[in-house]
């Protein structure tokens, strides 16, 4: 069975790039032919544990990420790439921590015209962790989080037999 994580780095609990990341992660397991329901992590949960070394939920949360087959990581922008709890918890993987994984990044932005960076910062920190990464990733803007659908099939479209490969291989 495939596992799948999707990972919230927004800064608040349940926002609004938390029910985007759940509504793409549904059209993605749709595409890619993945029958299991995707696990979540919301990093805004673990809050200041993400800090702490020792913290069994950090811990259960990396291992979780490094047993995915499939990773969608969605971050809204922060200062022009994703937010600082996403590097926070990141970092703690070792090289090459996600060498199996297939990532799907999805950047939530203010101002599409300004979108570009978060979505290279992205593929490049997963691609750097040893994912396999999805091309495109996918941006929503902000006003369309909460209703992504229309968004997320026009790139799916375009996204899904890579995505289905990969999958297939990554499985």
């Amino acid at each position: 069975m495939t596992r799948f994580t999707v990972l919230v780095a927004a800064p608040q609990t349940h926002s609004s790039v938390h029910t985007a990341a759940l509504r793409a992660a549904a059209e993605v397991a749709t595409r890619a032919g993945v029958t299991s329901r995707p696990e979540l992590i919301d990093l805004a949960e673990l809050g200041p544990d993400l800090l702490n070394e020792s913290s069994d939920a950090v811990a259960e949360a990396l291992d979780r990420i490094q047993r995915s087959d499939v990773l969608l990581v969605a971050s809204p922008q922060v200062h022009g790439t994703y937010t600082g709890l996403l590097k926070v918890f990141l970092d703690r993987l070792p090289e090459l921590g996600l060498g199996h994984t297939v990532a799907v990044p999805l950047a939530v932005v203010e101002d599409l015209r300004n979108s570009r960076g978060i979505e290279e910062d992205l593929r490049i920190l997963l691609a750097d962790l040893g994912a396999w990464v999805a091309e495109p990733g996918l941006i929503l803007a902000t006003d369309e989080t909460r209703q992504p659908e229309s968004v997320v099939r026009a790139w799916a479209d375009v996204a899904a037999p890579g995505l289905r490969e990969a999958v297939s291989v990554a499985a």
